[in-house]
């Protein structure tokens, strides 16, 4: 779901909180070793999102949070902010070429340049995270 966040509007936090969770207590975030990702330059988008990048001439780059159900991709268009939410079970993941991640939510995507082990290591920490808490499997039992 692409989300307008730039005003703080309850209605959009608590959509936003349905679909991926509440944000980490600080605690948490302090044992996970941060939530964040580093700055992430954008090579790529789905035509919905590519459209909202356009309106400015600024260099394109998001950055991700992770929550306890997903993820947030943040980006910024002219002076607004957007949100591409992504739950754990649409999100899928692909690392394509040498340094490109592919970031995929149903009909949207966003493909980042991944030049540096910062990033590497922060996509690896989210595929880590959804494996170590995703909902046991009937097979497992």
């Amino acid at each position: 779901m692409l989300l307008n966040v730039s005003y703080n509007r309850i209605d959009i936090t608590e959509k936003i909180d349905r679909e991926v969770g509440k944000p980490f207590t600080l605690k948490e975030r302090w044992a996970m070793g941060g939530i964040g990702s580093p700055k992430l330059f954008i090579t790529e988008t789905s035509l919905e999102i590519r459209n909202l990048l356009i309106l400015d001439n600024n260099l394109d780059c998001c950055n991700i949070e992770l929550r306890p159900k997903g993820i947030i991709v943040g980006f910024r268009s002219l002076l607004e902010s957007y949100a591409l939410v992504i739950p754990f079970y649409k999100l899928s993941i692909y690392k394509g070429n040498l340094a490109v991640y592919s970031i995929y939510r149903d009909h949207h995507y966003i493909k980042v340049r991944s030049d540096t082990k910062a990033i590497q290591k922060f996509f690896k920490k989210i595929l880590d995270y959804r494996t170590d808490n995703k909902p046991t499997s009937i097979e497992d039992l």
